[in-house]
């Protein structure tokens, strides 16, 4: 019993500190002190200390020489290692869930509507349906290696979303690309799938590049 309430506070605080991160309340390369989250957080240090290595496990912080644990730092070195990854699993996984007969029509008649979403600030439900919309295409690969490995990247990628900013143009831009996705899915065509995922995915990625080099009037 008493192992059962550790793993539950662990698996809490895990998930706090991970969402903190993922958020940027933790910002990459911010010191991990197991005193000062264990206060911060209500718990003792052994949930905190456990937590901790998973956070490392999953690449979200990283042991500093003499200064114990830091929240990982992002650079642009990571966006495009991410993105040659994310590209090579998500086309492969488009081409799977064309052929799998699975339907997709209602995603294309919502991300013909989630420019409205955008105009009226409703980012939170924008940023659902693009995670449903992920969720259902990894539901049709039928492949759980491959989902497993595209959440991992998926989790480093949200870091850098959020430290890029909300580009209202840009979510437009890509809800027009999803629905042409979920088209090419709707009508089983692999080939057409892959590619404009590619498409969407090379635009996403010179986005990032341009927003995490060009300071804005949020981050300035």
């Amino acid at each position: 019993m008493h192992a059962q309430r550790r793993g539950g506070a662990t698996d809490r605080t895990y998930a706090r500190l991970r969402e903190d991160v993922l958020d940027g309340v933790l910002a990459p390369g911010a010191v991990l002190a197991e005193l000062e989250q264990s206060a911060r957080l209500g718990v003792s240090r052994t949930p905190v200390r456990e937590a901790f290595a998973r956070l490392v496990h999953d690449g979200l912080a990283r042991p500093v020489g003499g200064r114990g644990l830091v929240v990982a730092p992002l650079d642009l070195g990571d966006l495009d290692h991410l993105y040659d990854v994310r590209e090579a699993l998500e086309v492969k996984a488009a081409r799977l869930a064309a052929r799998s007969g699975e339907g997709f029509e209602g995603f294309v008649r919502r991300f013909a509507h989630a420019p409205d979403l955008v105009a009226a600030g409703e980012l939170d439900r924008y940023y659902a349906l693009s995670a449903e919309f992920d969720a259902a295409v990894d539901a049709a690969t039928a492949n759980p290696w491959l989902v497993r490995a595209l959440d991992d990247v998926r989790t480093h990628l949200v870091r850098i979303r959020r430290l890029a900013r909300h580009d209202p143009d840009r979510l437009r831009a890509a809800a027009s690309e999803h629905r042409l996705v979920a088209e090419a899915l709707t009508d089983g065509d692999a080939d057409l799938a892959a590619h404009a995922v590619h498409v969407h995915l090379h635009r996403s990625r010179s986005h990032f590049r341009q927003r995490l080099t060009t300071p804005t009037e949020e981050s300035a």
